[in-house]
């Protein structure tokens, strides 16, 4: 696709998108992007379920990246579904305006804006300045995926239990970005931690 620039042509070499092998129902991970039903949707939910009877299976909550619909499906590991590699590129995020986020391109100074619903759950941890992870379907912009670690401040916990030091005895915490995670016993206020925004959960200290 031709654009032009300050009186110069140039073009987006930005690929197509393309198709990879499929991929086992139960094989389908937080981000994966699936080509179903006709349309192109990500998974931003995935629960994998062991019943007591029957095989397991994944119960998937898909977004629609075209028109932001959800879709609840349940897989079974023997379902083969059409897992879609769109062409990724990192780009700052600056604000947010009216219900949009806009984010730069830092080679060609262009913006983009997409719905702040695309990050479900995981809004909260897009920082100003912070760069992000955007997928194109050729040169449409479809979806963000935040860094897969955010350093957050605690902002409200359980005092520091002096040699209380086991990892089983989690308590809850308040994030400066208002989440709620579940940190050790030996993290205080105003301390710095590491959150992995694909479990969100705690992972270390900053």
């Amino acid at each position: 696709m031709a654009r032009y620039r300050n009186g110069q042509i140039f073009f987006n070499l930005l690929p197509k998108f393309c198709h990879m092998p499929k991929i086992n129902g139960n094989e389908i991970k937080i981000g994966n992007v699936l080509e179903h039903n006709g349309g192109l949707w990500s998974a931003v939910k995935v629960d994998h379920v062991k019943p007591g009877k029957g095989g397991a299976f994944a119960q998937v909550e898909l977004r629609n990246l075209r028109n932001g619909s959800k879709l609840n499906e349940r897989f079974r590991s023997a379902d083969k579904v059409e897992r879609v590699r769109l062409e990724q590129k990192d780009q700052q995020f600056l604000y947010e305006t009216d219900g949009m986020l806009v984010f730069m391109d830092m080679e060609t100074f262009e913006q983009i804006e997409l719905s702040a619903d695309i990050l479900g759950d995981r809004r909260p941890f897009l920082q100003d300045g912070m760069t992000v992870q955007i997928e194109y379907y050729e040169a449409e912009a479809l979806n963000a995926t935040v860094p897969q670690k955010v350093t957050c401040k605690i902002v409200e916990t359980e005092p520091v239990v002096k040699g209380q030091t086991a990892a089983n005895s989690f308590k809850p915490a308040i994030l400066d970005n208002g989440v709620k995670v579940m940190v050790p016993p030996f993290v205080g206020q105003d301390e710095m931690i590491v959150v992995n925004t694909e479990t969100m959960e705690y992972s270390e200290r900053a």
